[in-house]
């Protein structure tokens, strides 16, 4: 898993390419999302366009930080998941507590 951060204005975007499974991608996210809302970090726009799987450990992080963010007063949303991501969110239920965005500067917009 490879994560890149960039800036627009008072907004995050975190772009994840590679694989979003236990072991590697999950703990990687985990540390990221940590780390943004320990530097105060209130709005996180979550790239998923290069993930191209995503476990039950993955999607357990998905929710772990998007929860976490909520404790913190931030949002985070979510930006382009694959067509199987979208299905798994989907069929899993998670995809109505998420906001799911195809085009970033609709999602930039959003905040």
């Amino acid at each position: 898993m490879k994560v890149d951060v960039r800036h627009v204005d008072d907004l995050i975007i975190v772009d994840l390419d590679g694989r979003l499974v236990m072991g590697v991608g999950d703990e990687l996210l985990r540390e990221v999302m940590n780390e943004l809302l320990a530097e105060g970090w209130k709005k996180i726009l979550i790239n998923l366009q290069q993930v191209r799987i995503m476990d039950s450990s993955g999607m357990g992080e998905l929710v772990s930080g998007w929860k976490l963010a909520r404790r913190f007063e931030a949002e985070v949303k979510f930006l382009r998941p694959q067509p199987q991501i979208e299905r798994t969110l989907k069929l899993t239920q998670v995809l109505p507590l998420l906001e799911v965005f195809d085009d970033e500067a609709q999602a930039v917009a959003s905040f």
